[in-house]
C-alpha cells in the first residue's frame, strides 16, 4: 500500500505534536482518531462498494466529511503508524457482539492491530463501531483495563483471545481473535462479506458512533443514543424526520451522507 500524507491526517484529528514510535504517541493518536473520524457504515447501507485502496480510504476519511467502518479505519491507522515507525501486525477477528454466548463462531469480518510500543505489543482497534476503544490495550488476560470511556477485559480460551466490554448488564464479548498475521487479500475477503452479506447488519441498519469528551454518540437504526462510560445510557430518542437525521449527521457526527438525507431517512425508517 502506498504512503499517505501524515500532515493531512494530523490536521484531520487535530494532532500538533512530534510523533515518535512510543506509547504516549500511540495513545494520543488513538484517542484523537476515534474522536475525530466517525465510525459509519453508510456505503454498505446504500449499496455502494467499500474500497480498501489506501488513496481511496485517505480521500474518504481524511479529505471529505465522511467516516468508515473497521477495515477502512484500521488500514488507515496502520499506514499512519507504520510511517511513524511503529511495528504493526494486522489481525482479524470474529465478531460476537450480537451473538448468544453458546453460538458457533462466525467469519473473520473485523480488523484490528497489534502494535509494538516500547517493547510491548498492544491491542489497537479504532474501528469497532458498537463500542469504540479509545486507548491501546495490553495483551493481558483476566485483567480489567480502564480507559476514559470504557472497561475492557481479555480472556484466553482454546487458543483464542476474547475481548469483552463492561456494560450495564455485565460483561459483553466484542469479538474473538488470534495473533495470526493477515495480508491485504484477507481484508478484501472480509470486507466483501461485511459490506454485502445479508447476514451482516451494515446492509440493513444505519450504524454510527463517535466519541466526544466523556460521551459516546451513536445512531443505531432510527435511534440516537448518548452513553457515558461502560455503556450507561444517558439519553435515547427516536429519529422522527429526515431533517432531524440530517442535523445529527452534520452537527454530531460531522458527516455529509453519500445520498440525500431524505433518501437515507426513508431507508432508516423503513419507508423507502
Amino acid at each position: 500500500m502506498s504512503d499517505l500524507s501524515l500532515s493531512r491526517y494530523f490536521d484531520r484529528i487535530g494532532y500538533g505534536g512530534s510523533p515518535r514510535p512510543d506509547l504516549p504517541t500511540l495513545t494520543e493518536l488513538q484517542e484523537r482518531h476515534v474522536r475525530s473520524i466517525p465510525f459509519e457504515g453508510l456505503d454498505p447501507l446504500v449499496g455502494r462498494p467499500v474500497e480498501l485502496d489506501l488513496p481511496v480510504i485517505e480521500e474518504k476519511l481524511i479529505g471529505s466529511r465522511r467516516g468508515g467502518y473497521c477495515f477502512e479505519h484500521s488500514l488507515l491507522f496502520k499506514a499512519v503508524l507504520e510511517q511513524i515507525g511503529f511495528p504493526v501486525t494486522g489481525l482479524t477477528a470474529r465478531v460476537r457482539w450480537m451473538s448468544p454466548p453458546d453460538s458457533p463462531l462466525g467469519p473473520r469480518n473485523h480488523m484490528l492491530l497489534s502494535v509494538e510500543a516500547e517493547g510491548e505489543a498492544r491491542l489497537v482497534d479504532v474501528g469497532f463501531g458498537a463500542c469504540l476503544i479509545d486507548q491501546p490495550l495490553r495483551f493481558l488476560p483476566d485483567v480489567e483495563q480502564r480507559t476514559e470511556l470504557g472497561t475492557f477485559r481479555l480472556a484466553e480460551v482454546d487458543g483464542l483471545f476474547h475481548l469483552a466490554a463492561r456494560q450495564p448488564a455485565g460483561w459483553r464479548t466484542m469479538y474473538a481473535f488470534d495473533l495470526a498475521p493477515q495480508i491485504h487479500a484477507d481484508y478484501e475477503l472480509g470486507n466483501w462479506h461485511a459490506s454485502t452479506s445479508p447476514q451482516v447488519p451494515f446492509v440493513h441498519i444505519l450504524i454510527l458512533e463517535r466519541l466526544s469528551g466523556d460521551h459516546r454518540h451513536k445512531i443505531i437504526a432510527d435511534r440516537y443514543i448518548i452513553e457515558a462510560r461502560d455503556g450507561q445510557i444517558l439519553e435515547e430518542q427516536a429519529i422522527s424526520s429526515a431533517a432531524q437525521l440530517e442535523r445529527l449527521l452534520d452537527d454530531v457526527f460531522g458527516i455529509s451522507p453519500p445520498i440525500p438525507a431524505a433518501e437515507l431517512y426513508a431507508r432508516v425508517s423503513g419507508r423507502g
